[in-house]
């Protein structure tokens, strides 16, 4: 059975002034992605800016999502980790407090092997009985699972499904026809209709931080045979999805957020605040946009 079928936020994580986590406001976050029909929150993922959380951040970060989320949506726990050890005791931790999935990226500067890509991944599976989804985005970590890798990690029970960053349409086809139970999520906004005409399941989105309805609606449209619709609604949102990296993940939304009053505070150094031009390129395209403010949320 799937994790979950639609759209799940890679909700960002809200800072105070002093940059500590904002917990209140992390509450609030939750509350407003359930209320607009987003399908699964996930704490913790790079557009929550997990590598800046010490350990203690992380773990409070998960506890305290679990206990708000409350099993209404399914809760998924970035425990990803380029030290093995550390991924395992943070997805056991994960587990212990509720989580219903972990998502965990490949490691991060290590550049390992794909036998070593492998025995990472199985060591969090052996730790734990709960569902992961593999994280492929080599952009970000510089290195990403071969096609033969997923397919002999979707043999251990636990491993389920990937989010699919690399953006490579071809490489997800030659995973849903090598690999055709296992789950895909679009990683990228831009592609989600495409994922979903490959039998994706959904998206793990940065987009619907601000725009989670409809974000939710491109996949519930497409998979209730409404594919023009949905394919429709893709492109009209494609401009403000694409402006949404002009500069690193998750500098724009993060920016976006604060100027619809979202109040998310600070990025977390070596990320920093957006250039005037950028954001004011960032403006333009929001204003072409009907996005809901915080004051009316």
């Amino acid at each position: 059975m799937s994790i979950f079928t639609g759209s799940g936020v890679a909700i960002i994580t809200p800072f105070t002034e002093n940059n500590e986590v904002n917990y209140e406001r992390v509450r609030e976050l939750i509350e407003f992605h359930i209320t607009e029909g987003t399908d699964s929150i996930i704490i913790c993922g790079t557009t929550g800016e997990a590598s800046t959380l010490d350990d203690i951040e992380h773990r409070a970060l998960i506890k305290f999502a679990v206990d708000v989320v409350n099993k209404r949506v399914p809760l998924i726990a970035g425990t990803g980790s380029n030290d093995t050890n550390h991924g395992v005791h943070l997805s056991e931790y994960a587990e212990s407090v509720g989580a219903d999935a972990l998502l965990c990226v490949t490691p991060y500067y290590n550049k390992a092997s794909q036998e070593g890509l492998y025995r990472h991944f199985k060591a969090m599976a052996d730790a734990v009985d709960i569902p992961i989804i593999l994280y492929n985005v080599p952009s970000r970590t510089g290195c990403g699972l071969s096609v033969e890798t997923v397919k002999r990690l979707s043999e251990l029970d636990n491993i389920v499904a990937i989010k699919e960053a690399s953006g490579n349409i071809s490489y997800a086809a030659e995973i849903a026809r090598q690999v055709p139970d296992f789950d895909i999520y679009s990683g990228n906004d831009d592609i989600i209709v495409p994922i979903l005409s490959l039998g994706g399941k959904g998206v793990i989105s940065v987009v619907a931080n601000i725009m989670p309805k409809e974000t939710h609606d491109i996949v519930s449209l497409f998979l209730e045979g409404k594919v023009e619709e949905s394919r429709n609604l893709q492109l009209q949102m494609n401009e403000l999805i694409n402006t949404l990296f002009i500069d690193v993940n998750p500098i724009p939304v993060k920016t976006a957020m604060n100027i619809l009053g979202y109040e998310v505070g600070p990025l977390r150094l070596p990320l920093c605040e957006m250039n005037n031009a950028d954001t004011e390129i960032l403006k333009e395209v929001m204003s072409r946009y009907t996005l809901k403010e915080w004051s009316n949320v």
